[in-house]
């Protein structure tokens, strides 16, 4: 079938954390939220369940359970990564956002480190924070052309001792990057070289532009998968973030207890309506996905072209995966909070980068995950509050 991007939901008549969180007015391109219906096996699967009128507690949390997901997570893994894994080696849980604090609880002592390189996504930056851990913070080396990459010099001088733990964002968010084998080679063969455990954050893995691939990290070598716990969800790729379903990937039974044992009675099971939606996506929604990839490249390719022609002072770097862009403003000249002056003088909800940690002062992170006709009337709103400074 044909899916329609171009028509909006009314997501205000919803319980649309994006869409509520600001006045009447505002269009909302802040948070990694995509405006577009999910696929529709999706929505007649969910259908289906909830016909059934019965909503007990779901099975997932032991080995075995699941089998039919886990087979369609197995073959899945095998044919777009040639990534082999074992069924399993998937942990089903609700949500990735708790996921980096197990990891942190389950690697790293209080007087261990765990390591984020900035800017990153904030729940991330967040989790050693949180958990009482040591946080530790190198910032991506942003070249001459906006472009990041990772200085191994500091990295290599950042996962000494007592870093215990690194997290990693890949596809990156919010910078766009998707990194390529040798940057996951040097990476990872200096966290085997000081004894530290990857947890990588691969939720974007399936939201990819022409001419790019997606390797996990944990796919490099068999030692590398003994020392990674990969995050992976379809909530980003088929918009099913409020559903809470996401898996864990670890194939070292020693490092799977350790993080077991630091989530007892504490981390969610994963949602009965996600397990239900993400199964549906796996084995049918490959229609809608890349229907939606070839959308949101051609909004990416409007979106890029409108800020080089008709954004003064702001400029971006095409991303290689998500469907987020990040606008360096520094060159606008825009004294005070620049999310504040988006929201006030554009009507325009943006992401403050400064929530990204170093590196972001001066940045804005625009969801470009919407119909085209929200995306050109938010930057035709905001060439209008730059023109009038």
């Amino acid at each position: 079938m044909i899916y329609d991007f171009d028509t909006l939901p009314d997501r205000r008549a919803t319980e649309s954390r994006k869409w509520l969180n600001f006045d009447d007015g505002v269009l909302p391109l802040w948070i990694a939220d995509m405006d577009f219906r999910s696929p529709q096996p999706v929505i007649r699967a969910l259908h289906q369940r909830i016909e059934h009128g019965v909503f007990g507690y779901p099975v997932g949390s032991l080995p075995g359970d699941l089998p039919e997901l886990r087979r369609l997570i197995v073959e899945r893994l095998a044919e777009r990564y040639d990534w082999h894994i074992q069924p399993d080696d998937i942990l089903f849980q609700a949500g990735v956002g708790g996921a980096y604090k197990l990891a942190c609880l389950a690697m790293a002592s209080t007087s261990e480190a765990v390591l984020v390189q900035t800017p990153v996504y904030s729940p991330i930056l967040e989790a050693a924070k949180t958990t009482g851990v040591l946080g530790r913070e190198m910032e991506l080396t942003r070249s001459v052309d906006g472009t990041y990459g990772v200085d191994y010099d500091s990295f290599e001088a950042a996962v000494r001792q007592p870093t215990r733990l690194f997290l990693l964002c890949n596809p990156h968010n919010p910078v766009g990057r998707v990194f390529c084998q040798e940057e996951l080679e040097r990476m990872a063969e200096l966290c085997l070289r000081h004894g530290v455990v990857i947890c990588s954050d691969e939720i974007h893995c399936e939201l990819l532009y022409s001419g790019q691939r997606h390797i996990p990290i944990a796919s490099l070598d068999p030692e590398i998968a003994r020392r990674t716990i990969t995050l992976m969800s379809p909530s980003k790729t088929f918009n099913l973030a409020g559903l809470k379903f996401s898996f864990a990937i670890v194939q070292n039974p020693e490092l799977k207890q350790r993080y077991l044992h630091a989530g007892h009675g504490m981390a969610g099971w994963a949602n009965l309506m996600g397990i239900t939606a993400a199964q549906a996506a796996y084995r049918h929604g490959q229609e809608w996905l890349d229907q939606l990839l070839a959308y949101l490249e051609a909004n990416r390719a409007y979106l890029d072209q409108f800020v080089q022609e008709k954004l003064p002072g702001v400029t971006m770097v095409k991303p290689e995966g998500t469907y987020l862009a990040w606008l360096d403003c520094r060159g606008a000249g825009l004294a005070g909070d620049l999310c504040e002056f988006f929201v006030k003088r554009a009507r325009v909800a943006l992401g403050d980068g400064r929530e990204f940690g170093k590196g972001g002062e001066g940045f804005a992170r625009l969801n470009f995950g919407c119909p085209r006709s929200v995306l050109e009337e938010a930057l035709e709103r905001m060439k209008v509050a730059l023109g009038e400074g």
